[in-house]
Protein backbone atom coordinates (compact mmCIF):
# COMPACT_ATOMS: atom_id res chain seq x y z
CA UNK A 1 0.00 0.00 0.00
CA UNK A 2 1.25 3.63 -0.98
CA UNK A 3 0.96 6.94 1.15
CA UNK A 4 -0.59 8.46 -1.91
CA UNK A 5 -3.05 5.68 -2.43
CA UNK A 6 -4.11 5.71 1.03
CA UNK A 7 -4.86 9.61 0.74
CA UNK A 8 -7.01 8.76 -2.33
CA UNK A 9 -9.23 6.48 -0.46
CA UNK A 10 -9.29 8.82 2.32
CA UNK A 11 -10.76 11.75 0.39
CA UNK A 12 -13.23 9.50 -1.15
CA UNK A 13 -14.56 8.51 2.57
CA UNK A 14 -14.58 12.08 2.99
CA UNK A 15 -16.16 13.18 0.07
CA UNK A 16 -18.42 10.53 0.05
CA UNK A 17 -18.27 10.70 -3.87
CA UNK A 18 -15.47 9.57 -6.38
CA UNK A 19 -15.60 12.94 -8.94
CA UNK A 20 -15.88 15.43 -6.01
CA UNK A 21 -12.48 13.47 -4.55
CA UNK A 22 -10.84 13.51 -7.79
CA UNK A 23 -11.47 17.06 -7.68
CA UNK A 24 -10.12 17.55 -4.27
CA UNK A 25 -6.88 16.11 -5.25
CA UNK A 26 -6.35 17.13 -9.04
CA UNK A 27 -6.46 13.85 -10.60
CA UNK A 28 -9.01 12.25 -13.02
CA UNK A 29 -11.96 10.45 -11.78
CA UNK A 30 -10.70 6.69 -13.71
CA UNK A 31 -7.22 7.47 -11.59
CA UNK A 32 -9.35 7.44 -8.46
CA UNK A 33 -11.48 4.23 -9.28
CA UNK A 34 -8.69 2.00 -10.43
CA UNK A 35 -6.39 2.66 -7.70
CA UNK A 36 -9.37 1.86 -5.30
CA UNK A 37 -9.83 -1.43 -7.05
CA UNK A 38 -6.95 -2.28 -6.78
CA UNK A 39 -6.39 -1.59 -3.06
CA UNK A 40 -9.25 -3.80 -2.67
CA UNK A 41 -7.70 -6.90 -4.80
CA UNK A 42 -4.57 -6.01 -2.85
CA UNK A 43 -6.72 -6.22 0.71
CA UNK A 44 -9.17 -8.96 -0.14
CA UNK A 45 -11.79 -7.06 1.02
CA UNK A 46 -14.55 -4.65 -0.16
CA UNK A 47 -14.19 -1.31 1.13
CA UNK A 48 -17.08 0.26 -0.43
CA UNK A 49 -20.75 -0.71 -1.35
CA UNK A 50 -21.76 0.74 -4.58
CA UNK A 51 -24.44 1.25 -6.41
CA UNK A 52 -25.98 4.29 -4.69
CA UNK A 53 -25.47 8.37 -5.43
CA UNK A 54 -22.92 8.17 -2.60
CA UNK A 55 -20.31 5.69 -1.69
CA UNK A 56 -20.97 3.98 1.22
CA UNK A 57 -18.06 2.37 3.68
CA UNK A 58 -18.31 -1.41 4.21
CA UNK A 59 -18.02 -2.71 7.99
CA UNK A 60 -14.65 -3.67 7.03
CA UNK A 61 -14.25 -0.22 5.09
CA UNK A 62 -15.11 1.36 7.91
CA UNK A 63 -12.34 -0.32 10.21
CA UNK A 64 -9.82 0.04 7.35
CA UNK A 65 -10.90 3.86 7.22
CA UNK A 66 -10.57 4.88 11.14
CA UNK A 67 -6.83 2.76 10.49
CA UNK A 68 -5.97 4.95 7.94
CA UNK A 69 -7.07 8.17 9.20
CA UNK A 70 -4.08 7.07 11.80
CA UNK A 71 -1.82 6.41 9.88
CA UNK A 72 -1.80 9.51 7.99
CA UNK A 73 -1.73 11.73 11.25
CA UNK A 74 1.02 9.54 12.49
CA UNK A 75 2.52 10.21 8.85
CA UNK A 76 2.19 13.84 8.91
CA UNK A 77 3.02 14.27 12.20
CA UNK A 78 6.37 12.93 11.66
CA UNK A 79 7.50 14.54 8.75
CA UNK A 80 6.41 17.96 10.48
CA UNK A 81 8.89 16.52 12.89
CA UNK A 82 11.82 16.00 11.07
CA UNK A 83 11.79 18.87 9.12
CA UNK A 84 11.79 21.23 11.96
CA UNK A 85 14.21 24.05 11.98
CA UNK A 86 16.53 25.46 14.48
CA UNK A 87 13.52 27.33 15.76
CA UNK A 88 11.74 23.69 17.12
CA UNK A 89 8.79 23.15 15.13
CA UNK A 90 6.08 20.50 14.28
CA UNK A 91 3.11 19.13 15.87
CA UNK A 92 2.48 17.48 19.75
CA UNK A 93 -0.11 15.10 20.23
CA UNK A 94 -1.81 14.71 23.57
CA UNK A 95 -4.55 12.26 24.51
CA UNK A 96 -6.59 13.80 27.29
CA UNK A 97 -9.03 12.77 30.04
CA UNK A 98 -11.45 15.63 30.45
CA UNK A 99 -9.93 17.37 33.63
CA UNK A 100 -9.33 20.82 35.34
CA UNK A 101 -5.69 20.33 35.62
CA UNK A 102 -5.57 20.37 31.70
CA UNK A 103 -5.01 24.26 32.39
CA UNK A 104 -1.54 23.28 33.43
CA UNK A 105 -1.28 21.90 30.17
CA UNK A 106 -2.60 25.23 28.20
CA UNK A 107 -0.31 27.58 30.22
CA UNK A 108 2.66 25.95 29.40
CA UNK A 109 1.70 25.78 25.88
CA UNK A 110 1.35 29.49 25.80
CA UNK A 111 4.86 29.87 27.22
CA UNK A 112 6.20 27.10 24.63
CA UNK A 113 4.67 28.92 21.75
CA UNK A 114 5.76 32.48 22.98
CA UNK A 115 9.47 30.72 22.12
CA UNK A 116 8.84 28.28 19.11
CA UNK A 117 6.04 29.97 17.70
CA UNK A 118 5.67 27.48 14.86
CA UNK A 119 4.82 24.51 17.14
CA UNK A 120 1.78 23.33 17.08
CA UNK A 121 -0.47 20.78 19.31
CA UNK A 122 -3.16 18.49 19.01
CA UNK A 123 -5.40 17.95 21.51
CA UNK A 124 -7.61 14.84 21.30
CA UNK A 125 -10.25 14.21 23.92
CA UNK A 126 -10.39 10.61 25.02
CA UNK A 127 -10.04 7.97 28.12
CA UNK A 128 -7.04 5.80 29.70
CA UNK A 129 -8.04 3.12 27.35
CA UNK A 130 -7.39 4.86 24.07
CA UNK A 131 -4.48 6.76 25.58
CA UNK A 132 -2.64 3.54 25.93
CA UNK A 133 -3.00 2.13 22.68
CA UNK A 134 -2.63 5.71 20.72
CA UNK A 135 1.03 6.04 22.87
CA UNK A 136 1.83 2.40 21.95
CA UNK A 137 1.02 3.14 18.20
CA UNK A 138 2.96 6.12 18.50
CA UNK A 139 0.13 8.50 17.31
CA UNK A 140 0.22 10.21 20.73
CA UNK A 141 3.12 11.56 22.25
CA UNK A 142 1.74 12.41 25.81
CA UNK A 143 -1.79 11.00 27.81
CA UNK A 144 -3.33 12.83 30.58
CA UNK A 145 -4.82 10.44 33.06
CA UNK A 146 -6.89 10.06 36.10
CA UNK A 147 -5.06 8.57 38.84
CA UNK A 148 -5.38 6.51 40.51
CA UNK A 149 -3.95 5.10 37.02
CA UNK A 150 -1.70 1.96 36.30
CA UNK A 151 1.31 3.98 34.97
CA UNK A 152 3.43 0.25 34.45
CA UNK A 153 6.19 1.02 31.62
CA UNK A 154 5.37 4.72 31.31
CA UNK A 155 7.16 7.94 32.78
CA UNK A 156 5.35 10.65 34.22
CA UNK A 157 4.77 14.05 35.64
CA UNK A 158 1.99 14.84 38.17
CA UNK A 159 0.17 17.66 37.68
CA UNK A 160 -0.87 20.18 40.05
CA UNK A 161 -4.34 20.08 41.87
CA UNK A 162 -7.18 17.75 42.34
CA UNK A 163 -10.80 17.09 41.00
CA UNK A 164 -13.81 16.38 44.07
CA UNK A 165 -15.96 13.15 42.79
CA UNK A 166 -19.69 14.06 42.35
CA UNK A 167 -22.82 13.83 41.12
CA UNK A 168 -24.11 16.17 37.89
CA UNK A 169 -28.15 16.54 38.63
CA UNK A 170 -30.93 17.79 37.10
CA UNK A 171 -32.23 21.10 38.85
CA UNK A 172 -35.51 19.57 39.00
CA UNK A 173 -34.15 16.08 41.17
CA UNK A 174 -34.27 16.97 45.17
CA UNK A 175 -30.23 16.07 45.44
CA UNK A 176 -29.69 19.63 43.67
CA UNK A 177 -30.73 21.50 46.82
CA UNK A 178 -28.21 19.60 49.14
CA UNK A 179 -24.72 20.66 49.65
CA UNK A 180 -23.82 17.09 49.50
CA UNK A 181 -24.41 14.14 48.86
CA UNK A 182 -24.27 10.03 50.96
CA UNK A 183 -22.47 7.25 49.42
CA UNK A 184 -25.43 5.95 50.27
CA UNK A 185 -27.64 8.39 47.78
CA UNK A 186 -25.95 6.78 44.86
CA UNK A 187 -27.98 3.59 45.22
CA UNK A 188 -31.16 5.85 44.60
CA UNK A 189 -30.15 7.29 41.81
CA UNK A 190 -29.98 6.18 37.70
CA UNK A 191 -26.23 6.81 36.95
CA UNK A 192 -24.67 7.43 34.14
CA UNK A 193 -20.63 6.59 34.78
CA UNK A 194 -17.45 6.76 32.79
CA UNK A 195 -16.92 3.37 30.50
CA UNK A 196 -12.93 4.45 31.52
CA UNK A 197 -11.50 1.24 32.49
CA UNK A 198 -11.12 0.85 36.46
CA UNK A 199 -14.37 2.98 37.18
CA UNK A 200 -16.54 -0.37 38.30
CA UNK A 201 -13.34 -0.95 40.66
CA UNK A 202 -13.17 2.57 42.16
CA UNK A 203 -16.93 2.31 42.90
CA UNK A 204 -16.20 -1.02 44.87
CA UNK A 205 -13.53 1.06 46.59
CA UNK A 206 -15.98 3.48 47.68
CA UNK A 207 -18.82 1.71 48.83
CA UNK A 208 -16.51 -1.50 50.55
CA UNK A 209 -17.38 -3.83 47.36
CA UNK A 210 -21.28 -3.31 46.88
CA UNK A 211 -21.25 -1.60 43.84
CA UNK A 212 -23.25 -4.15 42.22
CA UNK A 213 -26.59 -3.04 44.13
CA UNK A 214 -26.06 0.24 41.82
CA UNK A 215 -28.51 1.54 39.03
CA UNK A 216 -26.38 1.95 36.06
CA UNK A 217 -28.02 3.39 32.98
CA UNK A 218 -25.94 4.36 30.63
CA UNK A 219 -21.51 5.16 29.65
CA UNK A 220 -20.08 8.29 29.23
CA UNK A 221 -16.54 8.50 27.49
CA UNK A 222 -16.72 12.59 27.27
CA UNK A 223 -18.99 14.30 29.98
CA UNK A 224 -20.42 16.65 27.14
CA UNK A 225 -22.37 14.00 26.18
CA UNK A 226 -23.41 12.65 29.92
CA UNK A 227 -24.56 15.98 30.78
CA UNK A 228 -26.94 15.74 27.78
CA UNK A 229 -28.18 12.59 29.07
CA UNK A 230 -28.92 14.07 32.87
CA UNK A 231 -30.69 16.98 31.25
CA UNK A 232 -33.01 14.80 29.06
CA UNK A 233 -33.69 12.88 32.53
CA UNK A 234 -31.98 9.90 31.81
CA UNK A 235 -29.97 9.46 34.94
CA UNK A 236 -27.74 11.73 37.52
CA UNK A 237 -23.72 11.31 35.73
CA UNK A 238 -21.29 10.38 38.48
CA UNK A 239 -18.13 12.71 37.50
CA UNK A 240 -15.40 15.04 38.81
CA UNK A 241 -16.00 18.81 39.21
CA UNK A 242 -14.89 21.94 37.01
CA UNK A 243 -15.36 19.85 33.64
CA UNK A 244 -19.16 21.20 32.53
CA UNK A 245 -20.27 25.22 33.34
CA UNK A 246 -23.43 24.69 34.89
CA UNK A 247 -24.04 28.06 35.41
CA UNK A 248 -27.22 29.37 33.96
CA UNK A 249 -27.57 25.85 33.14
CA UNK A 250 -30.43 22.87 34.22
CA UNK A 251 -27.78 21.06 36.17
CA UNK A 252 -26.20 21.37 39.04
CA UNK A 253 -22.84 19.79 40.49
CA UNK A 254 -23.01 17.98 43.91
CA UNK A 255 -20.03 17.07 45.97
CA UNK A 256 -20.34 13.59 47.73
CA UNK A 257 -19.53 13.75 51.33
CA UNK A 258 -17.06 12.25 52.58
CA UNK A 259 -14.73 13.60 50.01
CA UNK A 260 -13.08 12.01 47.09
CA UNK A 261 -10.47 13.61 44.65
CA UNK A 262 -9.20 12.75 41.30
CA UNK A 263 -5.79 14.16 40.34
CA UNK A 264 -3.89 13.90 36.92
CA UNK A 265 -0.59 12.56 35.41
CA UNK A 266 1.38 13.26 32.20
CA UNK A 267 2.32 10.17 30.88
CA UNK A 268 4.84 8.69 28.15
CA UNK A 269 6.30 5.25 27.57
CA UNK A 270 9.60 5.04 29.06
CA UNK A 271 12.72 5.60 27.11
CA UNK A 272 10.37 7.23 24.58
CA UNK A 273 12.77 9.27 21.83
CA UNK A 274 10.65 12.78 21.85
CA UNK A 275 11.06 15.12 18.23
CA UNK A 276 12.24 18.40 19.29
CA UNK A 277 9.38 19.92 19.89
CA UNK A 278 7.51 17.35 22.45
CA UNK A 279 11.19 17.66 24.34
CA UNK A 280 10.77 21.22 24.36
CA UNK A 281 7.12 20.97 25.69
CA UNK A 282 8.48 18.43 28.47
CA UNK A 283 11.37 20.72 29.73
CA UNK A 284 8.30 23.56 29.67
CA UNK A 285 6.41 21.85 31.40
CA UNK A 286 8.84 20.90 34.34
CA UNK A 287 9.67 24.27 34.54
CA UNK A 288 6.49 25.00 35.23
CA UNK A 289 5.34 22.87 37.53
CA UNK A 290 8.76 23.00 39.51
CA UNK A 291 8.89 19.15 39.09
CA UNK A 292 12.30 17.64 37.56
CA UNK A 293 11.67 15.54 34.55
CA UNK A 294 11.63 11.36 35.35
Amino acid sequence: MELRVLRYFQAVVQERNISRAALQLHVSQPTISRQLHDLEEELGIVLFERGSRNIQLTDSGDYFSNQVNQILALTDKTLANIHEDQDISGNIVIGSAEARSFLTIAQSFNGLQKKYPHIQIDVISTNADQIRTSLKSGYYDFGIIMEPGDKTGYDFMRLPGESRWGLLVSNHSPLATQDHIELTDLANEKLIISSQHGMTELLNDWLGGSATKLTIVATYTLLYNASLMVSAGVGSALCIDGIVNTNQSDLTFVPIKPRFTAGTSLVWHQGQRHSAAAEAFLKQLSTDIDQPLP
